[in-house]
């Protein structure tokens, strides 16, 4: 038996931890730059306030409702992530994260029917996270579980698919494209083979669908019919590409600030090569700007290392080279970003007789600044090229505290 763990509007949830006072209440969260509403709390839901609609074709909305409006806080939410990942762990059941707000467990050995209720109530008690808990025999049909536990409220957050007869009847009354896996393509070209339902695709010969679309679609079929395919991943697997690219908060009118904007980038991306211990090969940078004005303009290139490296310094000197090559005066970009292409296990990576990569300083020095801005927060030490003031950061207006990372920002009591 699988079950789905999928904290309810996770980034809306993480801000009402803090405030209390909004518990109940409608919340939203917007996107990078303040953009779009991204996450909405089920009261937000409840006002008709739309999903993925720009901030500023609804502000008179929020603000005549008393809605609460928070900008993403990506350390508070990935930290609350962690720790609800924690809190499932001590249920000693193997565990694959799907995403920042989505874990799947492999309840076998255990009651499904005593557990799932025990795991709601301990993630709610311990970080005050309103989760809902899909059960069934494959993972497909989990999806399905927690999608009814989180929609009925008679279900009270846990919904448990463990008969034939109750996922055939979930199953006749969910379209095909709310099916783990079925895209609105994909959709499209079932409808026009007579498959409108889920029922209808889990009742359709694979072998015959499987000449129209792909094998993935008749794993599909059979975890719908109750049989495994898709098993428990107990380790993300490791990205083979790293980017990190953003929306300016302020557009870059000249190099200086385009180039400290691609130097964070870089040294992000760096990061998060040395915590999957892997080595780049090569760099690549992009810049645009607005797709909307008249004079698009965007530009890219790829740049080679001497050696594979993960040192912070060589990643963002030749982002900054990169940048100050592709630049062009007269232009006001929008967006940059950095990627690490030909990315290789450090473990595993034999370097030549002539060529021994980057020296034991270098490891040592990453080191001592990822244990540092670990403890301390990210951002505590940081490459010299990345700027100090940032006027091209990411526009963040109504950004709540980083309760949880930063020292500075720990909530007070006072009694």
């Amino acid at each position: 038996m699988f079950a789905l763990v999928d904290c309810n509007s996770f980034y809306a949830s993480c801000e009402q931890v803090f405030r209390p006072d909004l518990r109940g209440k409608p919340v939203v969260v917007l996107s990078n730059n303040d953009g779009c509403i991204v996450a909405r709390s089920k009261e937000a839901k409840a006002l008709g306030v739309p999903d993925l609609q720009p901030y500023f074709k609804v502000e008179n909305l929020l603000r005549r409702h008393g809605v609460a409006i928070f900008s993403s806080n990506y350390p508070l939410y990935g930290d609350m992530s962690r720790r609800v990942m924690s809190t499932l762990q001590g249920f000693d059941t193997p565990i694959e994260v799907y995403s920042i707000d989505e874990m799947f467990l492999d309840l076998s050995g255990h009651s499904g029917g005593e557990l799932a209720p025990l795991i709601r109530d301990t993630v709610w008690r311990e970080l005050r996270i309103p989760v809902s808990l899909g059960l069934a025999p494959t993972k497909t049909l989990a999806k399905l579980a927690n999608r009814v536990a989180k929609n009925a409220p008679a279900c009270h957050g846990v919904c448990i698919l463990d008969e034939p007869y109750k996922w055939q009847w979930v199953l006749e009354r969910t379209a095909v494209r709310e099916v783990w896996g079925v895209g609105r393509r994909l959709e499209s070209r079932l409808r026009d083979l007579g498959i409108r339902s889920a029922l209808d695709l889990a009742r359709a010969n694979s072998k015959v669908l499987r000449r129209h679309t792909s094998v993935n679609l008749e794993r599909t079929i059979e975890e719908l019919n109750g049989r495994v395919c898709l098993v428990l991943d107990d380790l993300p697997a490791l990205k083979k590409q790293i980017y990190s690219t953003r929306s300016f908060g302020s557009r870059a009118r000249s190099l200086p600030p385009l180039q400290e904007a691609v130097a964070h980038y870089a040294a992000r991306a760096a990061e998060k090569l040395r915590a999957q211990r892997h080595l780049t090969r090569a760099v690549h940078v992009f810049m645009h700007t607005s797709p909307h004005e008249t004079g698009y303009h965007s530009a890219s290139d790829v740049v080679q290392l001497a050696c594979p490296s993960d040192d912070g310094r060589v990643i963002v000197a030749a982002a900054r080279k990169l940048a100050e090559k592709l630049y062009q005066p007269g232009h006001t970009f929008l967006k940059a970003g950095v990627g690490l292409l030909d990315i290789v296990d450090r473990r595993h990576y034999q370097f030549d007789l002539l060529n021994r990569g980057q020296s034991a300083r270098s490891d040592a020095l990453m080191n001592t600044l990822d244990i540092v801005n670990e403890k301390l927060g990210r951002g505590t030490l940081f490459i010299a090229g990345q700027g100090t003031h940032r006027p091209w950061a990411m526009r963040q207006q109504f950004r709540s505290p980083r309760y949880t990372t930063r020292w500075g920002e720990v909530p007070q009591v006072r009694a």
